[in-house]
């Protein structure tokens, strides 16, 4: 997606996770606790993917996208089809997706990545390619805003 910055994956901690649960410091009872709201959410919101669980390898892992935002109001933490982000991008200044996996036979979830959307980028790309010379001319000056929503992922 265009737009997308401050894009945070978490894969690492992904990896660190799944090895603690494969060598039995963690159990598999701690890792696969998706609540009824994100199994639902994956099943009628979620993106498919070719990726087996890591813990289970039963099924395939799907994709949730959360926005969070202070432009969203009601909307905000509501999970989105992939295809409904950019539409969201061109209307809204600035919001946040949390990309969540989830495991519809075992309730394996993490969260995978997290970033920021919005017309914000849009605007910066166009000072970028030269909109910058006719703004400090004439004065303007663009504030940028940030959403004071935060997610960390598992420790």
């Amino acid at each position: 997606m265009r737009t997308q910055r401050q894009v945070v994956d978490y894969s690492l901690q992904k990896r660190a996770l799944l090895r603690d649960v494969h060598n039995g410091k963690v159990g598999t009872l701690e890792v696969c606790d998706a609540s009824p709201y994100l199994k639902n959410a994956a099943r009628f919101h979620g993106e498919p993917t070719d990726d087996r669980c890591p813990v289970c390898r039963r099924d395939n892992l799907t994709l949730v996208h959360y926005i969070y935002g202070d432009e969203l109001k009601q909307s905000a933490g509501q999970a989105r089809k992939v295809a409904e982000l950019p539409a969201l991008a061109m209307t809204l200044r600035e919001f946040q997706v949390f990309v969540v996996e989830v495991c519809q036979s075992c309730a394996w979830n993490h969260l995978i990545e997290q970033y920021v959307l919005g017309q914000d980028a849009l605007q910066a790309d166009e000072l970028d390619q030269g909109g910058a010379v006719a703004s400090s001319a004439s004065g303007r000056h663009r504030e940028t805003g940030s959403s004071s929503h935060r997610r960390e992922g598992r420790q």
